[in-house]
């Protein structure tokens, strides 16, 4: 990955992320048949953190679709050796060591979210292949407390899950996804027990979504 990281404006304006929008709302809501069930939320300006449970390896690309900013994804290190690396280096994803905490990954998504970026994060960690959420890890209310970014929730489902990579992607699917707005959170919470409720908090608020009506 480069060392430098682009501003938000910098990002936007390479060709090949302006090129890309169109084609990944195109790709997503015709050939995997995307239905919004609730309007993204995310402010047009300034850094948000948006959360998801984690259903496929499409849901990057559909989440994107439903965005109008690009968003700053946080992801394991494993996923830049896929043949899209070229496409990744220019959106920049934050890239994390799965074994333990990543303390330069936090940095990273910290000055992110200073900078004015939408930060993606899937906290239950892995690609879940039923409609259960699993618990989330801390590393996203930890992020919301330190930098007092806002968390929005998004839900994905559809007949992506339980298919392989590649499979997800170039198989055509049905899928649906709903946005909450904000999840308010005590921005002078400090210690274990704070972080552990923030967690909590905003789980409830990714798995409220899953009550919508398709």
């Amino acid at each position: 990955m480069i060392e430098r990281r682009g501003t938000v404006d910098e990002i936007e304006r390479r060709l090949i992320v302006r090129a890309a929008h169109p084609f990944v709302r195109t790709f997503c809501t015709l050939f995997h048949d995307l239905k919004l069930l609730t309007p993204c939320p995310l402010p047009p300006v300034g850094g948000a953190i948006l959360v998801c449970n984690h259903t496929s390896s499409l849901d990057p690309v559909l989440l994107q679709a439903a965005v109008p900013r690009v968003i700053t994804w946080m992801m394991a290190k494993e996923y830049n050796l896929l043949p899209i690396r070229w496409f990744l280096n220019a959106i920049e994803p934050i890239l994390v060591e799965r074994s333990g905490r990543d303390m330069a990954a936090t940095r990273a998504a910290l000055r992110a979210l200073k900078d004015g970026k939408i930060l993606g994060v899937f906290p239950e960690g892995r690609i879940e292949t039923t409609s259960k959420l699993l618990e989330f890890q801390t590393g996203v209310a930890l992020l919301a407390l330190k930098s007092g970014a806002p968390v929005y929730p998004a839900y994905l489902d559809g007949s992506q899950r339980g298919k392989g990579m590649m499979e997800g992607i170039l198989l055509p699917n049905q899928v649906t996804l709903a946005f909450g707005p904000p999840v308010q959170l005590k921005s002078d919470a400090e210690g274990r027990e704070a972080l552990d409720t923030a967690t909590e908090k905003i789980r409830s608020a990714v798995a409220a979504l899953a009550d919508l009506p398709r």
